[in-house]
């Protein structure tokens, strides 16, 4: 299968959802519908068992499974980004070096959370994982949820290390990105991940964006950019503009759990989330629905999922 190089790996990323059966069972069948589907939508490229992916929620086996599944299925037509961090560092290796078994072309980590890690202690992590596997290493900047808030400083002694070759950076803090950007060595990838702010992050020097609304509406963000190719920031700001209006109403009822609710209505049904993720009730999906159908009426936009709900 392909790896491909790093500097080929840019532009619209969807951070993958895992689907999963109601008994919170992964799901093969569905995880590969997926990824043909996001295929034919244009995209660029895949992150697996991240945040949206639920990584967390799952255990070891699941998540080797989950790259198994999703490399099988692309073949090598686009890049597979994996996500295998975790707070402990011997899981972290085991998951790089079965990632680097399946033919992913770069992996990537949030920092160890919750004892409250000191750089020096982060350092390591990162050098033992660079140690382990000779795969790019994306280290992953996420302080919202991590609560490790990985600045200018950091990031730039974290960038001798061998292996490390990028960054997910998501913040809205894209001032802080941009002088990322200046004092970084030439090549070191740069993407943006907050959905919110995919057309600040290009234009603010990001190799390329991840996020998890590309998932159901990839369309939306791939138009971003190619207004942006074009030059035409003011097309580009109604893309944003219309992709912030959709995940604003899926906040409402839970970000995570709407997302899988549009899927559906797609017709790539991708199943419920782990618990303690909720399931949406009867009255919260035709809430989600109406609110959609609401913003729909201001339009007319073509968004896919706006025309089936």
């Amino acid at each position: 299968m392909k790896r491909w190089n790093l500097n080929e790996i840019k532009g619209v990323i969807p951070a993958l959802v895992t689907p999963f059966n109601e008994d919170e069972s992964l799901s093969e069948e569905k995880a590969r519908h997926l990824v043909d589907y996001l295929i034919d939508a244009g995209v660029d490229g895949f992150y697996l068992t991240g945040s949206t992916g639920e990584g967390f929620l799952m255990d070891t086996w699941e998540r080797q499974r989950v790259v198994e599944i999703v490399t099988d299925q692309v073949k090598g037509r686009l890049p597979v980004i994996v996500h295998v961090g975790a707070i402990s560092t011997k899981i972290t290796i085991e998951l790089a070096r079965h990632a680097h078994e399946c033919g992913a072309s770069a992996i990537s980590s949030v920092p160890p959370f919750y004892y409250r890690f000191g750089l020096d202690e982060i350092y390591k992590y990162y050098k033992d994982i660079s140690d382990a596997v000779p795969l790019p290493l994306i280290i992953y900047n996420i302080a919202a949820t991590t609560g490790v808030d990985m600045g200018v400083d950091a990031i730039t002694r974290l960038e001798k290390i061998e292996n490390v070759k990028g960054i997910k950076f998501t913040s809205t803090n894209h001032y802080e990105m941009q002088r990322i950007r200046e004092r970084l060595r030439p090549g070191f990838a740069i993407y943006s991940g907050t959905d919110e702010m995919a057309l600040s992050g290009m234009l603010m020097g990001a190799d390329g964006v991840i996020g998890s609304s590309y998932n159901c509406m990839p369309e939306v963000f791939i138009n971003i950019l190619k207004s942006i190719e074009r030059n035409d920031i003011k097309k580009a700001q109604e893309y944003q503009t219309i992709a912030n209006c959709i995940i604003e109403i899926f906040g409402k009822y839970n970000y995570h759990v709407s997302l899988k609710q549009a899927m559906k209505w797609l017709g790539v049904d991708c199943g419920r989330n782990r618990r303690p993720f909720k399931s949406l009730k009867t009255e919260e999906i035709e809430a989600l629905r109406m609110d959609l159908s609401g913003f729909k009426k201001k339009g007319p936009y073509s968004v896919k999922i706006l025309e089936v709900i």
